[in-house]
């Protein structure tokens, strides 16, 4: 089979590889139809994870057709269409049971000793507590497939943000970041009832989807002209702020706009972090922290149910589509920042 493999900072092939194989009673293989680059990938891609080793299968959001299952596999059987969060987990640990699946002590990530979900098929461990099976109505309902697609991470991660800083119905929320993250937090937080969402960016057709999932007003600017900005729109600051991005400088911008005694829930993978400044802005207004790496598996059963009922469609998120043998365009499509999220589809 066919599979985007890392060989070095900006450098992505699509090679020929082993098709996996069942090797434990609780592996399933999936044949992937759908998958997505992510914005996470870009900072091995751009070199700033020095951990992810050259050889290495890349992708983690896999949909696709279960081929093959395990003898104890009983949650799904060949032939179901299927989503997994980016989490592998066994479901049946302490951390599973409190729904912090990403803790699970059984599970880990896609690629690595693992095929990536960026190519034909993978072999997904703990198929019982892992796999989403979509309803057979929608099994081969394309619109709605790319409507899930996102439920695998963008969507449940931009809610993770919004519950972690506590939005709730009349609630006035400021998103930092227009990524996909950014924008599933924008929907995530209207999803919440919050009445004022802000979106903080500098991409205006970006901000234009915010605009398009809800957002009441959007923020194009950078430094202390976003924070003036935002601030005086919410009257000295919002008390429920999703950081989005995991730069230093927006960790920074989200504890400038928190309002005293407010929260952050920050779901931006903290790689551009080298000092902790915003420590002590935060501490000074007595704002909260909360949030951290997304428990999709917690979330997407209920975000799942929104969007077959059609009150939640984060798919405007993939501004650009490939086939399997694009993965390397893909990437490149949002390094330069020509895409959103890049959508993969394989028939």
């Amino acid at each position: 089979m066919h599979a985007a493999i890392y060989h070095g900072p900006g450098d992505i092939r699509v090679e020929e590889v082993p098709d996996p194989e069942i090797e434990e009673p609780t592996d399933a293989v999936v044949r992937i139809t759908h998958t997505a680059v992510c914005g996470s990938d870009l900072w091995f891609y751009r070199g700033h994870r020095e951990e992810m080793p050259e050889g290495a299968g890349v992708g983690h959001e896999p949909m696709g057709i279960v081929e093959e299952v395990g003898d104890k596999v009983r949650h799904v059987e060949p032939g179901d269409r299927v989503l997994s969060p980016f989490s592998i987990s066994c479901g049946e640990c302490e951390f599973c049971r409190k729904g912090l699946q990403t803790s699970c002590v059984n599970g880990y990530g896609w690629g690595g000793d693992l095929t990536g979900a960026q190519g034909e098929k993978v072999r997904a461990p703990h198929a019982n507590g892992t796999l989403v099976k979509v309803p057979e109505r929608y099994a081969d309902d394309e619109g709605v497939l790319e409507s899930l697609l996102p439920l695998t991470d963008v969507m449940c991660t931009g809610h993770h943000a919004a519950v972690s800083a506590g939005v709730e119905a009349g609630d006035t929320a400021i998103v930092i970041g227009d990524g996909a993250v950014g924008l599933c937090g924008v929907l995530a937080a209207k999803r919440l009832g919050a009445e004022r969402v802000i979106a903080m960016g500098h991409h205006e057709d970006r901000l234009e989807i915010a605009e398009e999932f809800g957002a009441t007003e959007v923020i194009s600017a950078e430094g202390e002209e976003a924070i003036e900005a935002a601030r005086e729109t919410t009257y000295g600051g919002a008390n429920h702020v999703l950081e989005c991005v995991g730069m230093e400088s927006s960790m920074e911008t989200a504890a400038e706009v928190a309002r005293p005694g407010g929260t952050i829930g920050y779901v931006g993978v903290p790689a551009g972090v080298e000092t902790t400044d915003f420590v002590a802005t935060m501490f000074g207004k007595n704002v909260g922290l909360e949030g951290g790496v997304a428990p999709v598996r917690r979330y997407v059963d209920d975000l799942m149910a929104d969007v077959l009922q059609g009150t939640l469609d984060p798919s405007p998120v993939f501004t650009k589509t490939v086939d399997i043998e694009g993965v390397p365009e893909g990437y490149e499509a949002m390094d330069e920042r020509e895409a959103v999220k890049v959508m993969v589809k394989n028939e």
